[in-house]
């Protein structure tokens, strides 16, 4: 070792001290912010059908951000703007219109709930065929145990009920769509553009597709009521500003497999909020299934290579 390598030494460290813990609270930021989706859209549901909600949430989405997107940041290509419609098609409405099906034909919440945030094991599935790559023994012993923390958490919650067989696959097919576009994001050079361009045309796009079945449930006239608009904000700058702005940037300072397995934590910290927020009931089985997913959530990111300043 030089006497240069020496002399770099104590600034290595605290340098990658501070990245690790920019990116805990990321993550931590993320959870929360994810969470308030299922608040949003409690808010509205009673108000408005689902896709109305969808529609609007990413419509005032991507009109707010619009400016922004067109006036600063660098200038956007057609190549790129395609790409980010790609997404915007499987992680906007594809996922949300997955879980917002399923819960409209009956299927618990809570199973739902469950299905979306099995979301890691849907990126180690695809990540052969995309990245060729697949998660370590490790990560897969912590995606296992993070998933039965989310089975303690939520199950107590669930009941079947007479929902059509085929209905339980929808929330399937929405992860499967996130997790898509979670993996071509990672390997895409289009990283490069703003998170706020990205995420614009993200919105508009999901907007247009949410339009169709908007259409088919009654219309795409916003409720004028004021919960139903407290919704639609509340969707707008916490769920999808905050949501998806600090997913994607998450995705950029680490892996795929790391910034899903965080999404774990989200049922149960959504079960707290609505506690906080509604009085609904907590229980033993939501905290040790919240310990149980904080357990497997350290071993994938204990499996993750270390993180560079």
């Amino acid at each position: 070792m030089t006497s240069m390598d020496i002399a770099a030494l104590p600034h290595r460290r605290p340098g990658r001290f501070l990245a690790l813990a920019v990116l805990v609270l990321l993550e931590a930021a993320l959870v929360v912010s994810w969470s308030a989706g299922f608040i949003g859209v409690r808010f509205a549901s009673d108000h408005a059908p689902i896709f109305l909600i969808l529609l609007w949430r990413s419509l005032v989405s991507g009109l707010v951000l619009l400016p922004f997107a067109l006036t600063m940041g660098p200038r956007m290509r057609v190549r790129d703007i395609a790409f980010q419609i790609l997404l915007g098609a499987l992680a906007m409405a594809g996922y949300l219109s997955g879980f917002a099906l399923a819960i409209s034909f009956g299927v618990p919440t809570g199973l739902v709930a469950l299905i979306t945030d099995m979301l890691p094991l849907a990126v180690a599935f695809l990540s052969w065929p995309i990245l060729g790559q697949a998660l370590t023994g490790r990560q897969w012993i912590g995606s296992f145990i993070g998933l039965a923390g989310v089975i303690i958490a939520s199950g107590w919650s669930l009941d079947f009920g007479n929902v059509p067989l085929w209905a339980y696959g929808l929330p399937v097919l929405g992860t499967l769509s996130l997790a898509l576009a979670t993996l071509l994001q990672k390997r895409s050079p289009v990283n490069a553009m703003p998170v706020y361009q990205s995420l614009c045309i993200q919105c508009l796009s999901a907007a247009a597709i949410f339009t169709v079945p908007a259409w088919h449930e009654g219309g795409v006239l916003p409720v004028m009521d004021v919960r139903f608009v407290g919704g639609i904000l509340w969707l707008v700058f916490v769920a999808t500003f905050a949501a998806w702005s600090l997913y994607y940037l998450a995705l950029r300072k680490s892996s795929p497999a790391r910034v899903t397995a965080i999404l774990y934590l989200s049922p149960p910290v959504t079960m707290i909020w609505a506690f906080l927020m509604f009085g609904e009931p907590l229980s033993w089985a939501m905290a040790v299934g919240l310990l149980v997913s904080l357990a497997g959530i350290l071993i994938v990111a204990r499996g993750q290579p270390p993180i560079h300043a």
